[in-house]
């Protein structure tokens, strides 16, 4: 056996994982990251339009800062994200932000002076303020007050993962590339690392860590069409799921992009619309304001994904040999701006679909984009269950996101969390000690060795790649956007029955080194166990809550349903998970259950809303109309950040500019 030892162990090499990797060396901590791929090719470089931020930079951003952030996030969230963690984030994303302006992010900048934008299908001049030149910019995003997305033009994510790469390269930090982990190693209450398969030689790998972090992204390939790079598969929520101890957290809630292209389900940015982009029917309609009057293009994620299949579903869709589909129109924006601002975009729609999107409306519809679920952790991004495993971004339920995510936060969240939850990896390593057992270690690597050994030498007669494409079917067909009873019970009566197949997998190459078919029969039957937790919390839920949307239930139900569904697997003998609750806690919260702002007001409320409000603005009044925001915020929902992070963010109308008032007025 191969023993490889390390203080801080990271699984995953996207902007998360590296994050976390550096705060762990910066404080002098042994640190190794693993990976399936080369770090700059990870799922991260393909976000396109920003991170969320309030700096409140520009003059539509005017009067923008953490509470505002705070607020459009939980609401966003549909009310299911714990408020701690939001508020945790909101406070540290400018800090994040500015960190990696140091970092070489080259962010898109203010310009002094007159500006033209679309606002509403309409050509608006704004004026930016002389002192905001050369300040970071931001632009508009779905279910936001205010103009909060930082960009760099539309390859944000591209500029964030090469700049953090290199600040890990900077330090040193070893990615061990092209191994995947297959296995926790842990005695039931503490993990001591993974065993890992090296993809090219196939050699097994023990790696034993103080602390192993989890960020492997999301799991959107357990569906048939994705905007997820197709290294995203589950599989780091699978090793937790798999120890029978870690719990996942709401692994129904799996949101669907409005505008991925048809029909290979590449993502064109929430940028297009942020940017003035509008939707159109096949005659030409512009539909959204007919649903959602004030928001229109930029409601929420989960809410526009349902209008256009409302749309859709009413006839209005395009007819095509694969399927219905809608318009996005940016022709309006102009070439210039496309050229500039949505290069990346033009790129797509010209090698992908043949058009020119500065004269080309892009054909696009709802596909699944993101991962709201993951190995849920606490505030400070460990395990309850499995002390020294923590897991940060979207491999994570932190659980900032809730059941929606606005877009934004996630690449946000991604170096956010890493940041913040990076320094309370490095605590835990300095803080506790590992006795390394390698029995222990030789106990799992013994089980993946006859797991591979089943499938190399046995007679099975399953192949892995009909399994993975029959789930991927099931999950679009019976757990999309829309849900109800009849399918989703179909769903995982089919899946339990993939999963009980899986069990009898043949292989055609019998190879134990770089062999694609030992990979994906390696990785199927996890994905399966994956796809049927979502299936089972979804089917378990009836209510609507964010991008879960049950046809049979419409109604959001804080009374029996305000809670985090918990789902473990107690051992590998079972064909289902485990369900259980975690109650959230409505008084405790900020911001007590409400209006979304979206379509009627159905909610059913929970019994401690009103009493929380009253308690609320008692404790307002006491305060007395001198304290300051961040007073209020305090004797509200006290929060906490590592020590090095506390400090006050500074913006631009917090300075005693000359012409301020004339800025606040021009940002109304």
């Amino acid at each position: 056996m191969k023993l490889i030892y390390t203080d801080s162990l990271v699984v995953g090499a996207g902007l998360a994982g590296l994050r976390v990797a550096i705060a762990s060396k910066e404080r002098g901590l042994d640190t190794l990251v693993l990976s399936l791929i080369p770090a700059k090719r990870s799922h991260s470089a393909a976000a396109q339009g920003g991170m969320q931020a309030s700096l409140g930079n520009t003059v539509k951003g005017m009067g923008d800062d953490e509470d505002v952030h705070f607020q459009d996030t939980v609401k966003g969230s549909d009310w299911g994200c714990d408020q701690e963690v939001a508020r945790m984030f909101a406070h540290c994303a400018p800090k994040a932000v500015r960190e990696l302006a140091n970092w070489g992010v080259p962010w898109t900048r203010v310009t002094k002076g007159p500006r033209q934008v679309v606002v509403n299908a309409e050509k608006v001049t704004i004026e930016e303020a002389e002192e905001a030149h050369g300040l970071i910019n931001a632009r508009d995003f779905g279910g936001t007050k205010k103009w909060r997305t930082c960009y760099t033009a539309d390859g944000t994510g591209h500029s964030l993962l090469y700049a953090v790469d290199n600040k890990a390269i900077s330090l040193d930090i070893p990615v061990h590339e092209r191994v995947e982990a297959l296995a926790l190693i842990h005695d039931g209450k503490r993990c001591h690392g993974v065993v890992a398969r090296c993809l090219i030689t196939g050699e097994l790998r023990a790696y034993v860590a103080k602390s192993t972090t989890i960020a492997t992204g999301g799991y959107g390939r357990i569906y048939e069409v994705s905007t997820n790079a197709i290294i995203c598969e589950g599989i780091g929520q699978a090793l937790a799921l798999e120890t029978g101890v870690a719990t996942l957290g709401n692994m129904e809630a799996v949101q669907f992009h409005p505008t991925a292209i048809v029909p290979v389900g590449i993502l064109t940015t929430e940028g297009c619309r942020g940017d003035g982009g509008l939707l159109r029917d096949k005659d030409g309609h512009r539909f959204m304001p007919d649903y959602e009057p004030e928001k229109k293009e930029l409601a929420s994620r989960d809410v526009v994904s349902r209008r256009m299949t409302e749309h859709m579903r009413k006839g209005k869709g395009v007819d095509s040999p694969y399927g219905p589909h809608l318009w996005l129109d940016i022709t309006l924006l102009g070439r210039k701006h496309v050229e500039t601002n949505l290069r990346e975009v033009k790129e797509i729609c010209e090698n992908f679909l043949g058009i020119d999107p500065a004269k080309d409306w892009i054909p696009v519809r709802p596909t699944q984009h993101y991962s709201m679920g993951g190995i849920r952790t606490d505030a400070k991004g460990q395990s309850p269950q499995l002390k020294g495993l923590f897991s940060v971004g979207e491999a994570a339920c932190w659980d900032m996101h809730g059941f929606n995510r606005l877009g934004g936060n996630s690449l946000a969240e991604t170096v956010v969390g890493g940041m913040i939850i990076g320094k309370y990896v490095a605590d835990f390593c300095e803080e506790n000690t590992l006795e390394i057992d390698t029995a222990l270690a030789e106990r799992f690597v013994a089980q993946v060795r006859d797991e591979i050994d089943g499938l190399v030498e046995g007679q099975g007669s399953e192949s892995a790649y009909e399994l993975k494409r029959e789930m991927q079917r099931i999950m679009m067909d019976y757990v999309g956007i829309f849900r109800n009873g009849p399918e989703l019970t179909k769903a995982v009566e089919e899946l339990e029955a993939l999963l009980i197949r899986s069990r009898n997998l043949g292989l055609k190459c019998k190879k134990r080194h770089a062999n694609p078919e030992l990979v994906e029969a390696l990785r199927v039957k996890r994905m399966l166990k994956v796809a049927l937790t979502v299936a089972c919390g979804a089917e378990a839920r009836t209510e609507s809550r964010g991008a879960h949307a049950r046809e049979d239930y419409p109604q959001r139900n804080d009374k029996e349903w305000l809670n985090r569904t918990l789902s473990s697997w107690p051992s590998s003998d079972v064909t289902r998970p485990q369900l259980d609750y975690e109650q959230l806690d409505v008084m405790k919260m900020e911001l007590p259950p409400g209006y979304r702002g979206y379509g009627i007001n159905n909610a059913i409320a929970h019994p401690d809303t009103e009493t929380r409000e009253k308690q609320i603005v008692e404790i307002l009044s006491n305060l007395g109309e001198d304290a300051d925001r961040h007073e209020r915020q305090h004797a509200l929902m006290p929060f906490e950040v590592p020590e090095s992070l506390r400090e006050k963010n500074e913006r631009l109308h917090d300075k005693p500019l000359g012409n301020r008032q004339q800025l606040g007025e021009e940002s109304k």
